[in-house]
Order: C-alpha cells, then structure tokens, then sequence
C-alpha cells in the first residue's frame, strides 16, 4: 500500500533505504508549540506594577530624607492629620482587596452571579475609600493644608494624591469588569481579563499601608 511503501535510492553499490514520506502521511506529526508560562497581558501589566513601584519608591525615599532632615514634623503651624477616621479608611480598601479576590475566584468557577456581586461590591468599597478621603481632604484644605503649604503640605498631597488617581483608575477598571461580567464575557476559561484586573487592584491596596504608616503615623 502506498502509506506503507518506502523509497528506496541507489547509493553506491549498495541500497539505502528511506524512512516513510510524510507525503504520504508516514512522517511524524509537526511538533507542538509550547503554550507560553506566562501571558503577554500578564507579564506587560507585572512590568507595569514594576514601573509604578519603583515610581512611588523614588517618592517615599525623598519624603524621608525631607522627615529625618527636619527637627520639627510636622511643623507647628500646619494641621493634624486625621489618624483614625483614615485608619478605619485603611481598613475599607483592604476590605476591597478581599472582595476582589472572591470575584477572581468565582471568575475561575466559573460562577456569574457571584462574579458580579464580588465586583460591585470591591466597586463600593473603593467609592467609599475614595470619598472619604476626599471629605478629608476639604477639611485639611479648609485648615490650611494646600500644596503651598511647604514641604509638609507639597509631600502630603504628592504621596497620597498621586495615590488616590491610582485607585481612581483602578476603580474605573473594575467598572468595565463588572460590566463585561454581567454581559456574559467570562465564561470558563476566559477569566484572565478578571485576574488582571486583580492583579492592579491587589497593587493599589498594598501600597496604602505602606503610605499610612508612613505619611499619618511616623
């Protein structure tokens, strides 16, 4: 039969024979590509992170060399900083960051409802984060606190102003999550826009104690 026929060419004085053409469906399969270990999406977001990390450590470094070069901090003129109604802050967003990592979960189930529960709720939860510290904020404005405040006030505003627009971005991605999740988008297999989305979320509410040990309470 044809598959099972070999070719056979002269050499010399002798006959060599060939393994099975795979014209004629004898040659062994075409080699597989390797999935790769991790995504482009994934690893162009963790370089991202990496960016944004050494960012905000470029700023607490010059915000404690500006605190340990200072012999009064903060100065006497300039308000307090509201120690507890932002501790209990604190604990909303890493609240947050459960909620977030039930919707990755419930993302990889694959469980619908529960996916958009985990979002809305991780969505109110860095809402209300974001509105307290702006209720804060006209208050400390109010007391004098602004950007022209020195050192002091330039440094509050840099750190956790800047910090903020991260969560203010963060936050508009979940909305789009939630969103694509009450669509339908993440059935089974399909939950990497999720962990992504995690992934940033996870950032943005590790870096806060960070800047409230930092900032409120040294």
């Amino acid at each position: 039969m044809a598959r099972e026929a070999t070719a056979r060419v002269l050499e010399g004085d002798g006959v060599k024979t060939l393994a099975p053409s795979s014209a004629f469906g004898g040659g062994p399969p075409p080699p597989s590509r390797p999935e790769p270990v991790i995504s482009n999406a994934r690893l162009g977001l963790m370089m991202f992170i990496g960016a944004e990390v050494m960012f905000f450590a470029g700023l607490i470094g010059a915000f404690l060399v500006l605190r340990l070069s200072s012999d009064v901090w903060p100065p006497p003129s300039q308000p307090r900083l509201p120690v507890w109604i932002t501790g209990f802050n604190t604990l909303v967003l890493l609240a947050s960051g459960l909620t977030m990592q039930r919707a990755s979960l419930s993302a990889r189930l694959p469980d619908r409802v529960r996916l958009s529960g985990w979002l809305l709720a991780t969505a109110v939860l860095g809402a209300l984060f974001l509105c307290i510290q702006g209720y804060e904020w006209v208050r400390l404005i109010g007391f004098g606190l602004t950007m022209r405040s020195g050192l002091y006030g330039s440094t509050f505003y840099a750190l956790i102003g800047l910090h903020g627009l991260h969560v203010l971005g963060a936050l508009a991605w979940v909305g789009v999550v939630w969103t694509l999740a009450r669509q339908g988008r993440y059935a089974e297999g399909q939950s990497a826009g999720v962990e992504l989305c995690t992934m940033y979320w996870m950032f943005v509410v590790a870096l806060w104690p960070v800047l409230y040990g930092l900032v409120y309470l040294y």
